[in-house]
C-alpha cells in the first residue's frame, strides 16, 4: 500500500531501495519464573550473554576502517563502558536471584530503571544517552536469545538497501562502511543524536523521528528516502517512482557538475571575492574539506575531541590533532574554536545537571571556570600555530571581562611555552563568536579587543527568539527570517565591516542556499559551512550580482514583515 511518512532529515540526497527491517528484540521479551535450583544457571546464562556482547563490540572495534571518522571508535568504546558498568552488568543478577525470573526480563527491568533516570536529566545530551543504554541492552538480548547483534544484515545482492529500525546505535552504523547501504530511517532519534552526527559524516540520505515506520513497513518493500524534503515514500506507484528516479538522477548530475567548480575562485559577477570556508569536527573531516575546494577551515569544533570518553584529552593529544589539521591545510587558515560545551553538548563525568543548561555554565564561561583545562588547550593550539596558519576563536562571549580574562590566559599560555622553549606564532589572531544578542548589540567593545569576529547564527536565533532548538515542541518557531534575527545579523556584518574587523558567518545560515544572496546583500564576504554545502553556495555566489541584491536586502530590513520578507527572498533567488 502506498503511503508517505514525514521525519527529520539528517542526510541529504535521494535514495531508492528495498527495506531491510531491524527487529527490536526487547519488544519480544517474555517473563517467566525460574525454579530455585536453576537460578544460578540463569545467572551464568546472563553472564555469558554479557560476555558475548563484549566480544562482539571488541570485534567491531578491530574492524573499524582506517579512514573511518574517529567518532566510530568513541561510540564503540562508550558502549563497552556501559557494559562494564555494574548498574547494567551486575544489578540484573540480583533481580534474577531475588525474583527468580529469567535473565532477559531482569535485564529489561534494569534498563527501564536506568532509562527513566536519564529521561529526567535536564541536560539534552544526557537525555539522548538513554538511547545508548537501550542499544547496548538490545545487543545483550540478542546474545541471550541466540541471535545476531542488532542491525547486522545478511549479505545481499541489493546494492541500495534501506535500513528500517526503531533505533540504530552508532556502533551498528559501522556496518554502513562495509555494506554500502543506500540510507536508513528510524522511528526514534533526533537531529542531535550520535547516529545523526555519523549519518552526516557519511553523507547518505537518512530520516529520524518517523515514530511508526518500523511497524508499518514490510521486509523488502520498495522505499524512497527523500533527504531533501524529509519524506519517506513507501511502496510508491509507478508515476511517483518515475518522478523520484528523475529527481535522483538530476540531484546526482547536479552534484557532479558542482564538483567541477572545486578550483574556481568564489566571486560575484562584479568580481568581488567571497571567501568560502568549511566547518569540521575532527581531523578526519579534512578529506571533505579538500574535495569541496574550501579556502580553509572557518570553524574547528574542538569539543568533539572531548566527548564520549572518561578521561579528557591532554595537551599532547590535542596538539597532535590541531597540528594534523594545520599541516594538512598547507598554509590555508584554520580557525580553532576553544572548548564549547554545555547546553546539548556535555562532558562525561563533568558537572551536575543544570536547571537551564543553555543559559548556564557553558562555552567561554566553562573554560574560564576551568583554567587548568583551558590553559592545556590554549598551549596545544599555540604549539600547532607553528605548523600552519592557526587562529583562536572564543565561543559565546557576552562581557568585556570574559574576553579580557581569556586574553590574559592566552598570554599566560604563551609565557609557559616560552619557558619551555617551544615555538608558536607570535602574531596569532584571536577572535570571538557573536552568538548572544547582548554581544551583537555591544559590538564595539569586542571589536576593540579582538582581531576578527564569527557570527554563530544557531545560538543567536535561539537566544533572540527564546527557543530551545533541541525541543521538538517549539522547533517550528526557530526562524532565521524573523525580523529581529535579520536586523541583528545585518547589524553585526555591517558594523564590523565599517570598523575594519573581519567578520564571518559560521552557523547554519551560512550553508543555507536560500539565504546566500541575502547575506551577500548585507555585506558578508566570508561564509563557513559543512563541506558538502560549499559547492552549491559557490555556484550561487558566482551567479550573484551585488548591484542587484543589495537594494533588495535593504528592503528586507525596512519591511520587517515575515510574508513580505519571503516574497523579497524569492525575488533574490529568482
Amino acid at each position: 500500500m502506498n503511503f508517505v511518512l514525514h521525519g527529520s532529515s539528517i542526510g541529504s540526497g535521494i535514495t531508492i531501495g528495498h527495506a531491510h527491517l531491524v527487529s527490536s528484540a526487547r519488544l519480544d521479551v517474555a517473563h517467566y519464573e525460574i525454579p530455585a535450583q536453576a537460578v544460578q544457571a540463569e545467572i551464568f546464562r546472563f553472564d555469558a550473554g554479557i560476555a558475548r556482547a563484549k566480544h562482539e563490540l571488541a570485534l567491531l572495534a578491530q574492524q573499524i576502517p582506517a579512514d573511518a571518522p574517529a567518532e566510530f571508535g568513541a561510540f564503540v568504546n562508550l558502549h563497552r563502558m556501559i557494559l562494564e558498568d555494574s548498574s547494567l552488568s551486575h544489578a540484573p543478577r540480583e533481580l534474577i536471584r531475588e525474583r527468580k525470573c529469567n535473565a532477559e526480563w531482569a535485564l529489561v527491568q534494569q534498563m527501564e530503571t536506568l532509562v527513566e533516570q536519564f529521561e529526567q536529566a535536564e541536560d539534552a545530551y544526557l537525555r539522548e544517552r538513554k538511547a545508548d543504554i537501550e542499544q547496548v541492552v538490545e545487543r545483550v538480548l540478542k546474545a541471550l536469545m541466540g541471535g545476531k547483534a542488532p542491525a547486522e544484515p545478511q549479505p545481499s545482492e541489493e546494492h541500495n538497501l534501506i535500513v528500517v529500525a526503531h533505533d540504530l546505535s552508532p556502533a551498528d552504523m559501522l556496518l554502513f562502511k562495509r555494506h554500502e547501504f543506500g540510507g536508513f530511517v528510524t522511528d526514534a532519534g533526533g537531529v542531535t543524536s550520535h547516529t545523526a552526527i555519523l549519518a552526516r559524516s557519511l553523507d547518505i540520505p537518512a530520516l529520524v523521528g518517523l515514530h511508526h515506520a518500523r511497524g508499518m513497513i514490510r521486509e523488502g518493500e520498495l522505499l524512497i528516502v527523500d533527504g531533501i524534503q524529509g519524506v519517506l515514500v513507501v511502496d510508491p506507484d509507478p508515476l511517483v517512482l518515475a518522478e523520484y528516479q528523475q529527481r535522483q538522477s538530476q540531484h546526482q548530475q547536479e552534484r557532479k557538475k558542482l564538483r567541477r567548480l572545486k578550483s574556481t575562485p568564489a566571486a560575484t559577477l562584479e568580481g568581488t571575492a567571497v571567501e568560502l570556508f568549511a566547518n569540521i569536527e575532527l581531523p578526519q573531516d579534512l578529506e571533505q574539506v579538500h574535495e569541496a575546494g574550501a579556502q580553509g577551515v572557518g570553524l574547528f569544533r574542538t569539543e568533539f575531541l572531548f566527548m564520549n570518553r572518561k578521561d579528557l584529552p591532554g595537551e599532547e593529544e590535542q596538539f597532535e590533532a590541531y597540528r594534523e589539521v594545520a599541516k594538512a591545510l598547507r598554509g590555508k587558515p584554520v580557525v580553532i574554536r576553544t572548548l564549547d560545551v554545555g547546553a546539548d553538548k556535555g562532558l562525561s563525568g563533568h558537572g551536575e545537571p543544570m536547571p537551564n543548561p543553555a543559559l548556564g555554565l557553558r562555552a567561554i564561561r566553562f573554560c574560564l571556570a576551568e583554567p587548568h583545562m583551558f590553559l592545556e588547550q590554549l598551549r596545544a593550539i599555540l604549539r600547532a600555530s607553528h605548523h600552519g596558519s592557526v587562529r583562536i576563536l572564543l565561543p559565546m562571549v557576552a562581557h568585556a571581562h570574559e574576553v579580557d580574562q581569556a586574553l590574559g590566559l592566552i598570554r599566560q599560555a604563551r609565557r609557559q611555552l616560552e619557558d619551555r622553549g617551544e615555538p608558536y606564532d607570535r602574531d596569532i589572531q584571536v577572535g570571538g563568536m557573536i552568538e548572544i544578542p547582548a554581544a551583537a548589540l555591544s559590538l564595539p567593545m569586542f571589536m576593540k579587543r579582538l582581531d576578527f569576529l564569527s557570527l554563530g547564527t544557531n545560538d543567536l536565533i535561539q537566544y533572540t527568539l527564546a527557543i530551545d532548538r533541541t525541543d521538538d515542541a517549539v522547533a517550528h518557531l526557530y526562524d532565521p527570517l524573523h525580523p529581529a534575527v535579520l536586523h541583528l545579523v545585518a547589524h553585526v556584518i555591517q558594523s564590523a565591516t565599517r570598523g575594519g574587523v573581519p567578520v564571518a558567518v559560521c552557523g547554519e545560515m551560512a550553508g543555507d542556499l536560500s539565504l546566500t544572496r541575502l547575506l551577500l546583500g548585507f555585506g558578508l564576504r566570508n561564509f563557513s559551512m559543512h563541506p558538502a554545502q560549499l559547492p552549491a553556495i559557490k555556484e550561487r555566489v558566482l551567479g550573484t550580482s551585488l548591484a542587484a541584491v543589495q537594494p533588495l536586502a535593504q528592503k528586507v530590513l525596512r519591511w520587517g514583515d515575515p510574508a513580505k520578507t519571503r516574497e523579497l527572498l524569492a525575488k533574490l533567488n529568482a
